[in-house]
């Protein structure tokens, strides 16, 4: 069974739904994750010498610290964006459980 250590959460962010999706499924089929969620959002930031803002979908990877490497390499190779959000994150803790589920899931 999977343990704190061993999980991440993994955040990016795509610029519609439909490439969200897209790449939620690509990476689920690949088993980098075991769980993507989706959420509408719309994002300020500093880019290209101005502040822009832009709605967005942001999604949150479930998946283990040991495939961080080959889920980023993919998000960068099916990404549109030349330099896309992609942050992970320690999971500190969680219900032993679903930590297992991840660690099952991706194996």
């Amino acid at each position: 069974m999977g343990n704190d250590a061993d999980c991440c959460l993994v955040i990016a962010t795509c610029g519609n739904q439909n490439e969200a999706e897209k790449l939620a499924g690509s990476i689920l089929e690949n088993r980098l994750a075991a769980c993507i969620q989706l959420s509408n959002i719309r994002s300020y930031y500093f880019w290209d010498g101005k502040v822009n803002n832009d709605p967005e979908v942001l999604l949150f990877i479930k998946t283990r610290r040991t495939l961080y490497e080959a889920l980023e390499s993919h998000i960068q190779t099916h990404h549109s964006y030349d330099v896309p959000e992609i942050i992970r994150l320690p999971i500190e803790g969680g219900l032993p459980a679903y930590l297992g589920w991840i660690d099952e899931v991706t194996r």
